[in-house]
């Protein structure tokens, strides 16, 4: 499975990404999400790419219905992967309309992005 999220500690998830990630996947992803957010409020992403490598095309790409009825309860997103997939994922995380800081980390400094994340 491409994505996978995880529960690390407190209000912060690990998403693990590899591979060629699909709209499905990623919407499944994004309910597991929806169902943690209603136990907790609010959430900090660890998003990890891991062999990475992009997204499907075709599927509803421009549903936004999580980001607008979830986007203010995740506080903080820190991505960490290869860095020629820095701007792609910060434009896929909407990195500027969000009031929430995104950061993306080089696949080495997973460390620093947690935290990044804790602070």
């Amino acid at each position: 499975m491409p994505i996978a999220l995880h529960h690390e500690s407190g209000n912060t998830y690990r998403l693990d990404i590899s591979g060629v990630l699909s709209r499905e996947e990623f919407a499944r992803s994004e309910a597991e999400l929806t169902t943690a957010l209603d136990r907790g409020g609010t959430a900090k992403l660890l998003c990890v790419l891991n062999g990475f490598q992009g997204w499907e095309t075709g599927g509803d790409w421009h549903n936004l219905g999580f980001y607008v009825t979830h986007g203010d309860a995740i506080t903080r997103i820190a991505i960490v992967g290869d860095e020629r997939w820095r701007d792609l994922t910060m434009m896929f995380a909407s990195a500027d309309l969000r009031k929430a800081p995104v950061e993306f980390f080089p696949a080495d400094q997973i460390a620093r992005a947690r935290d990044w994340l804790a602070s």
